[in-house]
């Protein structure tokens, strides 16, 4: 075996996935290892496009926009096409979790303004028992 090339296992330590999530994503189309009987040998670009995809998935992407992004990669064309679509689908999902921070943000002061008013109330209940 090169050191191009990794197993399964080596791809989970790596990456600290399981076999399974790697299997997963192969059976998703997103990565695409060599067989050799029934070994898996993943090269440098599955292992790029792991990354990718561990990457997205932390940022809240779903599998299939994800897969959709990596279907544009082509080096020929310096990947322009791939970048483009990167930028605005990553500005698309920051904004959206610029709404989500702001909703979470006042539900946690909703919920603190809850709780303490709660504790108030519990307190002059137990004062008057």
């Amino acid at each position: 075996m090169t050191d191009d090339l990794m197993t399964i296992r080596q791809m989970c330590d790596e990456f600290d996935v399981t076999p399974r999530t790697l299997r997963f994503y192969e059976s998703r189309e997103l990565i695409a290892p060599e067989r050799r009987g029934q070994h898996r040998l993943y090269d440098r670009q599955d292992r790029a496009r792991l990354k990718l995809i561990l990457q997205g998935k932390r940022f809240g992407f779903s599998l299939e926009q994800i897969r959709q992004l990596l279907e544009l990669y082509d080096p020929r064309s310096g990947n322009v096409t791939q970048i483009e679509a990167t930028i605005s689908a990553s500005r698309d999902r920051l904004a959206d979790m610029m709404r989500q921070q702001e909703e979470l943000e006042t539900a946690i002061a909703d919920l603190t303004e809850q709780i303490a008013g709660a504790e108030k109330l519990l307190e002059a209940r137990r004062r008057d028992a």
